[in-house]
């Protein structure tokens, strides 16, 4: 197992933050890292859906746990690494704004290749962040 916690703080609120994590169509504006979210239903647990990226590639993801103004849990599995990676993407108030959380938890295969996985999947995330907290002032 692998894990691992990044934080921002921004002035928005935890509803503002939200608003901007539940619509998926507004992902590639804040993550470059993202060209698209093709969804199979609602923002709500048990829903599937594709991640894809720059190159052309894609992953399916699930999530399984979302709550308005707070945040949501995503699951995604890597199979040609044996693993699962979940993250879990937080909104909360705090005295100066908002702390936006992302918290990354990878099981499966050898803790060695969880590591790399994990540090795969989080290389961006403080940028990731950063990029969410403007957008949310917006």
């Amino acid at each position: 197992m692998w894990s691992a916690t990044y934080q921002g703080r921004t002035p928005a609120t935890p509803a503002q933050v939200y608003a901007l994590l539940s619509d998926v169509t507004t992902w590639p504006s804040w993550n470059p890292g993202v060209t698209g979210i093709d969804m199979d239903g609602p923002f709500q647990a048990g829903t599937t859906a594709t991640m894809n990226f720059p190159d052309g590639s894609s992953l399916p993801f699930s999530i399984t746990w979302a709550e308005p103004g707070v945040g949501y849990e995503d699951l995604t599995p890597v199979p040609d690494a044996g693993v699962e990676v979940r993250v879990r993407h937080e909104a909360a108030a705090g005295p100066d704004g908002t702390v936006i959380t992302y918290r990354c938890t990878v099981e499966g295969a050898s803790d060695e290749v969880c590591a790399q996985v994990g540090q795969g999947v989080c290389e961006d995330f403080n940028e990731v962040i950063a990029a969410l907290g403007v957008a949310a002032t917006r």
